[in-house]
């Protein structure tokens, strides 16, 4: 990967000077580093994380975490060479975005890197030596405030842990300039003779531990010590002594450091020998970590609780189920997702959604007392874990919790917003803590399934089931490229002379055995899918091919297409359809583009000024589906769709039901309000035709007028073909 021009190699001498001085090179991977980066990983759930170090030519990996295979290598390819310049943090949430990133080999190839956060690590003068970094093989949106802090604190620990060893090697090459800088370090500094008694107390020491260099001079240094803690330090300092070489963990303890007072805190001391004319001697650096270990105490809580519950996060959940089975095979797990909480958040905004989980926390942890661990696994997943395998106590459990979502439900405005339960036991259903909770998970999707509110034990067919879901995602996944969509047309119709005025393209799927495919069949899985933008692009090109045809046997003719999500955050809608419409020879004003409610309401501020593009650029807008959702008439003002779509459900009874009937003529005054085209789906019967025509509906689609049908046989039927 190339180097970019804010390459920091431009004027470094200072930083590889400092650099230098921290002798990097013969540091190996240490157990506290090792420590804090596997701290990180888990506090910002990365899959990887590392702590690199960043010389003249090349990237040096010091410590690692996860299944990561990145490897000492040239500095250009190296991630964290572009955070030396970043003041504070790089963060990087989707590298194939990235121009510096996208063709890195460690983005193209294994590890597969799409998300990188990186916290330089910034030496006593202010040099920057490396960066402590997360990485993930999924995109992500970024750093919250929180995790950023994470960050930031634990990579002053790891930059703690340099300093402290650069500051050991400093003294055990030099006693003199030892003693030097131990007179104005910041750590208490303490060095003994061969019988262990105090030699040397500087400044900071007299500080600490509350007495003058005069108190304690000649005295064995177990006085620093409470009791409890002077055997290991005694043991640790005979085998310095005794000339046995030790590693840098060995050679620190923490140990509870006792004042002059008598009031005792936490410390951290450093061991270090030397020679001193032939002479043994001992150095101590001693650091009060008290509030070390109160932050050290908040990142382990952040790295196992939910912060927005209180219970238990995925991570916890993982160490907790792990423990359980290995004492005792026998338990019960308990997954539950709300029912219609996406309504919540969509119609009420985040605040209610997240006051929603908050008060469900509450209730998990009443009604589920004997619990052995409630989790928050993300969104609004929740996960119980029982002792014992008992399937009619798993329902009881589960049924109680449903009592009382519907004796007191979570949100009143919502009242039908329960659970479902998925339920799995061990060892039966698995015994390795993945399988148990992927059995519930099967189990939870098919409570879903069969209706709201439901609770389901695991049955072994259901991993059948789910292997055959899987295949058929992997056939979906290769249709596009095997060719195996077509497109469907079905009519627009004008009902003052029910006259075709354009059609609504329509995607199949010719599946090759089980046949054609309507989207009921594949099209919510596709819209997950990284390819459903090139699909939606697909379906415009072709759409507006076979309707410039048309157009020369009706001029005007109309094409509706439907967009998927993904096209709208693609960055690429306005340019595709302008060329879409361009290559066939259409105007842009009859390429009609329809959008559901849902992704309305999810769009930002982006989302808002592309549709404006749009409509500027000639393209119509249609609301699809009009009428079904929370926020219709808000977006109505905000958005600048010029035809609304009356949804079947609404016309379908219509002509029977008074309340569908007034729903179809507020929306065709809405229509006139807004000076908004107006077409209504599911035109089936000639008394709906009739109602529509009364209220002054100029246009309609359904099987009345036609089914979907190939384009072969579209203009056969309606344009005389």
């Amino acid at each position: 990967m190339a180097t970019s021009s804010s390459d920091p190699r431009s004027d470094e001498t200072n930083r590889l000077r400092t650099l230098s001085a921290y002798e990097l090179d013969t540091l190996a991977v240490e157990r506290d580093l090792s420590q804090l980066v596997q701290l990180v990983a888990r506090l910002l759930d990365a899959p990887m994380a590392m702590v690199s170090i960043v010389d003249q030519d090349r990237q040096r990996i010091q410590a690692r975490c996860g299944d990561i295979r990145l490897r000492d290598d040239d500095r250009d390819v190296a991630f964290c060479s572009h955070a030396l310049v970043e003041p504070e943090l790089l963060v990087v949430p989707d590298t194939l975005k990235d121009a510096r990133f996208w063709s890195n080999p460690y983005v193209l190839d294994e590890p597969f890197v799409r998300f990188y956060a990186g916290r330089p690590l910034v030496a006593f003068d202010g040099e920057v030596l490396g960066t402590l970094c997360v990485l993930d093989v999924r995109p992500r949106p970024g750093l919250t405030p929180a995790e950023q802090q994470s960050l930031f604190d634990i990579a002053g620990l790891v930059m703690s842990r340099m300093e402290l060893r650069r500051l050991d090697r400093v003294r055990l090459a030099d006693q003199a300039r030892f003693e030097s800088i131990a007179t104005t370090a910041p750590d208490a500094i303490v060095c003994l003779d061969g019988q262990g008694r105090v030699s040397y107390w500087n400044a900071a020491a007299a500080r600490v531990f509350g007495c003058s260099a005069a108190h304690v001079v000649g005295r064995p240094a177990t006085g620093i010590l409470d009791a409890d803690s002077r055997a290991v330090y005694e043991e640790r300092l005979a085998r310095l002594q005794g000339g046995e070489p030790l590693d840098l963990a060995e050679r620190t303890l923490e140990v509870t450091a006792q004042r002059a007072d008598g009031s005792r805190f936490p410390a951290e001391l450093s061991l270090s020998t030397w020679q001193d004319q032939g002479r043994p001697g001992v150095g101590m650096i001693v650091r009060d970590i008290t509030e070390r270990k109160k932050h050290e105490q908040r990142l382990t809580q952040l790295a196992t609780t939910d912060t927005l519950t209180g219970l238990a996060n995925r991570a916890s959940w993982r160490e907790h189920i792990q423990r359980a089975l290995a004492e005792d095979a026998r338990a019960t797990v308990l997954l539950l997702d709300l029912d219609n909480f996406k309504e919540v958040n969509d119609g009420w905004g985040h605040s209610a959604g997240d006051a929603v989980l908050r008060d469900l926390a509450g209730r998990l942890q009443r009604v589920w007392p004997d619990a052995r661990c409630i989790a928050r696994l993300g969104g609004d997943e929740f996960v119980a874990l029982f002792s014992g395998n008992a399937p009619d106590a798993a329902r009881q459990q589960a049924a109680s919790l449903l009592h009382e979502l519907q004796a007191v439900p979570l949100f009143e405005a919502l009242p039908d917003l329960g659970a479902s339960i998925g339920i799995a036991l061990a060892p039966e259903h698995g015994e390795r803590p993945e399988e148990l909770l992927g059995a519930a998970d099967l189990t939870l999707y098919r409570a879903k399934a069969a209706g709201k509110g439901g609770i389901e034990v695991f049955t072994p067919d259901l991993r059948e089931l789910a292997a055959a879901q899987r295949a058929f995602q992997q056939e979906l996944r290769l249709a596009f490229e095997r060719g195996e969509y077509e497109l469907f047309y079905q009519p627009y119709v004008s009902l003052a002379d029910l006259r075709v005025v354009g059609a609504e393209a329509l995607l199949r799927w010719r599946h090759p055995t089980r046949g054609l495919l309507a989207p009921v069949a594949f099209i919510d899985v596709l819209s997950q899918k990284p390819s459903a933008a090139l699909v939606g692009d697909w379906v415009m090109h072709t759409a507006c091919r076979t309707a410039a045809q048309w157009q020369r046997l009706r001029p005007g003719f109309r094409i509706g297409v439907n967009l998927f999500p993904a096209q709208l955050k693609s960055g690429r809608l306005l340019a595709v359809a302008q060329q879409a419409v361009a290559q066939a020879g259409m105007p842009p004003e009859c390429l009609e583009l329809e959008i559901v409610e849902n992704t309305l309401l999810g769009g930002d501020t982006s989302t808002f000024e592309l549709l404006y593009d749009l409509r500027s650029a000639g393209f119509g807008l249609a609301f699809d589906d009009y009428g079904t959702g929370f926020a219709s008439l808000s977006l109505l003002k905000r958005y600048p769709v010029n035809r609304l779509k009356i949804d079947r459900a609404f016309v379908r009874n219509a002509s029977e039901d008074p309340a569908d009937a007034a729903v179809v003529r507020t929306i065709q005054y809405l229509g006139d309000s807004f000076g908004m085209a107006v077409i209504a789906e599911g035109v089936e019967t000639g008394e709906q035709l009739a109602l529509l025509r009364s209220i002054g509906c100029p246009e309609a689609q359904g099987y009345l007028f036609g089914r979907p049908v190939s384009a072969e046989e579209f203009e056969r039927l309606h344009l005389g073909g």
